[in-house]
């Protein structure tokens, strides 16, 4: 029968004593993670006084004391090949690594890792080899000398530790300097070092060959720096920490540090400020976390401060750090501060004798200017005036040396704390013109692809007429789906970007022009509540500016997110107030069309008489000026008004006469929705079989163009109608028709809409539990998106209950 490891024995006594792991090591004055070590196997060879120290935490007897120390030292039969020492072998045995941090917090997966690879039998046969990478402040270090000092046991014959100095302070140690100093560690008289680094690299070799032993190289700027360092023979190990990736070093595990999550950034806070403190101002404590941006050293720093003021409260230190201007300040201001240890990265690169590495540091302060939280290469591109390709490789050099997060290919991000020091030199080194002008540059942009958008959505829109200059540089798109998907991905930095824009005074000329281009991403997505946002914006601004047409349009479009959740008053107010500014300003085309929407909010409200007449000036205006796209419009919303008065023939010629005009120009989209909306109309007025056959038209061209959200509205009317008509499996198939469109191209509002119309269809067929369930689904999933629909579903929810 085989004996006990070391591993079954502790853990057998433990739990016999009733104690657990986080107990044995308090009454051992040891860390938990080391008695985990110990239990798992992880760590064979603790030291003799460890033993005997958790031999008195258990109250084992002599006997049994006797038996963990045995196993301690090696399972029986188990030999240990030894070979004598060469007569010039090291007679010094070096412990220089430096003390662990008692309250070292996180990093379970790390260290697991990095304890493994330095102590498993399975990586035999070699040296054993780890990498921790990471940004300045992130714990590299902290880590490395934590899992040496766990697993210091297995490498009896010594523990070397040298500071490389790559990002300082002062000068980087040279190959040929580190290798005497540790050929001076291991007893080599300093005037038997050879000059040569081959031959110092080759003692190195020969003195530690055969021995188990650790060495640690700190703060290393290279993989040139550390290969001369790497010991030769299997038995010892190498940790190498680096803010710069050493994925060029074969062979080496590659650990690259992340901050703290926000759990251990608090638990790090409290070890340092006191436990109880900071868990009564939880509140506070979790927003350090987030404006330290969870960086260790940060934390490290504030708890510090707050250890030495404990008449201080949390909140006191919190709002210190809520100023951006003056947060690095408040997180240490000499050598090691945060934004000393920022700026070691970036003098390095500015120091290289590479080109790129100094472009590199130089862009940096542009990279701070955004408020979005991302950078891809294109917006990135002319936020730095270069060309994508330099771009990327710029951006790269800042990636490699964790200045920069990588997320994905082309998209990158800031650490908080690295975007506030590079604003700082933002603010130092440029000026306030060329600050804006890369701004500039940026909105620019995003308004030329959103009026690529526009028109490939919306392409006899009147609102392009209104296009600037932005449109000459902005990428092309393949068809509509692309450029919406690629604002929508962009989405929340546009937002940051705009809103930026709004209260940056130089940006404002350049703000009303974006949101009105935008209509045709807002539109066809139905992004109301950004959408009155935004244009609200807009015109405010306008308005200043004397932007007259901008103005009018603006609040033209106010309209539509109001009309579309139900608030046909205010829509009502927007039109009347714009068709007062095309008329100030002589805009016939704007009046037309002003009248035309004036004609269909008024129809909601009832008003069908006055409805009737806006909608006729609308079509004399049209004719007037020749704008066939305002004149099928209007002759859209005449025939729905005409069948709200019972005059189907009128309706009905109004109708063909409007979907003739958009055949005729080859407007596939119009052509779409002046289908749909002519169903719409003949849906509600109880003419079932003719909205069925608008629809299903509008369906097919639809798909043809590909315009996943309006085929999605058109299911949710089929489903409707059917479910009138009695016909609730058919009603049923085009609502899940309409979810699975919805769903696949992200439109939650329109999602909602067809799961309470699902919940009707099951509650006609008796399933009132599955209705429940579509309406609770709604509810939830249109609490942030449409307060009408919500309403209705939340409605339906109470009338079953």
């Amino acid at each position: 029968m085989a004996a006990a490891t070391l591993g079954d024995l502790l853990r057998q006594f433990r739990t016999a004593a009733g104690l657990t792991q986080g107990g044995l090591a308090e009454k051992a004055g040891l860390s938990e993670q080391a008695v985990s070590l110990l239990e798992r196997g992880t760590r064979r060879r603790p030291r003799i006084a460890t033993v005997h120290a958790l031999a008195e935490a258990l109250g084992l007897d002599a006997a049994a004391e006797e038996q963990l120390t045995q196993a301690a030292r090696g399972t029986p039969g188990r030999q240990i090949a030894t070979e004598p020492p060469a007569p010039d072998a090291v007679t010094v045995v070096p412990r220089q690594l430096p003390p662990t941090l008692a309250d070292f917090t996180g990093r379970t997966a790390e260290l697991e890792a990095l304890t493994r690879i330095l102590t498993a039998d399975d990586v035999v046969g070699t040296v054993r080899m780890a990498a921790v990478t990471g940004m300045g402040g992130v714990g590299k270090t902290s880590l490395a000398v934590h899992a040496a000092h766990l697993t210091a046991d297995a490498y009896p014959d010594g523990h070397l530790y040298l500071d490389l100095r790559g990002y300082g302070p002062g000068e980087p140690v040279q190959p040929a300097e580190a290798l005497s100093q540790l050929l001076r560690s291991l007893g080599i008289d300093g005037h038997s070092v050879p000059d040569g680094v081959d031959e110092a690299a080759a003692l190195y070799r020969s003195r530690i060959a055969g021995l188990r032993m650790l060495v640690l190289l700190d703060n290393a700027n290279g993989a040139a720096q550390v290969r001369p360092l790497l010991p030769g023979a299997s038995g010892s190990a190498v940790i190498v920490t680096s803010r710069r990736g050493l994925t060029a070093l074969p062979g080496f595990l590659q650990l690259s540090l992340s901050p703290l999550s926000e759990a251990d950034s608090i638990t790090l806070l409290g070890r340092i400020a006191g436990n109880d403190r900071v868990a009564a101002e939880a509140n506070a404590a979790r927003r350090i976390a987030r404006l330290t941006g969870r960086l260790p050293l940060a934390v490290r720093l504030i708890g510090a401060r707050l250890a030495a003021r404990p008449g201080w409260p949390v909140e006191h230190v919190m709002n210190q750090l809520q100023d951006e201007q003056r947060r690095l300040d408040e997180l240490g201001t000499g050598k090691s501060g945060v934004r000393s240890n920022i700026a070691a990265s970036v003098e390095f690169l500015a120091a290289s004798d590479d080109p790129l590495d100094r472009r590199a540091a130089a862009a940096l302060d542009l990279l701070g200017l955004p408020n979005g939280a991302d950078l891809i290469t294109l917006t990135t591109a002319h936020l730095l005036d270069e060309s994508e390709h330099n771009t990327e490789q710029m951006l790269e050099r800042l990636v490699d040396l964790n200045l920069l997060i990588s997320l994905a290919p082309g998209r990158y991000r800031l650490h908080d704390l690295i975007r506030a020091y590079a604003r700082e030199r933002a603010d130092q080194a440029l000026s306030e013109g060329a600050r804006t002008d890369a701004l500039a540059r940026v909105l620019t942009l995003y308004t030329g692809i959103a009026w690529r958008c526009h028109r490939l959505t919306h392409n006899e829109s009147r609102r392009l007429t209104l296009a600037g200059s932005s449109v000459r540089n902005a990428p092309d798109f393949p068809d509509a789906v692309s450029a919406l998907r690629w604002l929508d991905d962009e989405r929340s930095s546009l937002a940051e970007a705009f809103q930026q824009a709004c209260r940056t005074p130089a940006l404002r000329p350049l703000v009303p022009e974006l949101p009105l281009a935008l209509f045709g991403y807002y539109e066809p997505l139905g992004r109301w509540s950004e959408m009155r946002a935004a244009y609200a914006a807009g015109r405010e601004i306008a308005g200043e500016l004397g932007y007259g047409q901008l103005m009018a349009w603006l609040e033209h479009d106010l309209a539509i997110p109001d009309a579309e959740v139900g608030n046909f008053r205010a829509a009502l107010s927007h039109l009347e107030a714009s068709l007062d500014l095309f008329r100030t300003i002589g805009d016939l085309p704007g009046q037309a069309r002003a009248c035309t929407s004036l004609s269909r909010v008024l129809e909601q409200l009832g008003q069908v008489d006055e409805a009737v007449t806006r909608g006729e000036e609308a079509l004399s205006l049209s004719q007037e000026i020749g704008d066939e796209t305002i004149e099928g419009i209007s002759y859209l919303a005449l025939g729905n008004l005409y069948l709200r008065r019972g005059d189907t023939v009128r309706a009905g010629r109004s109708f063909n006469r409007a979907i003739a005009l958009s055949h005729a120009s080859g407007n596939l989209r119009s052509t779409a929705k002046r289908y749909h909306v002519a169903g719409q109309a003949y849906q509600q007025a109880g003419l079932h079989q003719q909205a069925i056959e608008f629809h299903a038209k509008g369906i097919e061209v639809y798909s043809a163009i590909g315009d996943v959200n309006s085929r999605a509205e058109s299911y949710k009317d089929l489903a409707a109608i059917h479910l009138q008509l009695g016909e609730a499996r058919t009603a049923k198939a085009h609502a899940e028709t309409g979810i699975r469109l919805a769903r696949g191209h992200g439109n939650v509002p329109r999602e909602g809409e067809l799961l309470i119309e699902l919940g009707r269809i099951a509650q006609a067929t008796g399933d009132l539990e599955a209705a429940r369930t579509h309406w609770q689904l709604a509810a939830t999933l249109l609490h942030s998106q449409s307060s009408r629909d919500e309403s209705i579903a939340l409605a339906l929810l109470a009338e079953t209950e």
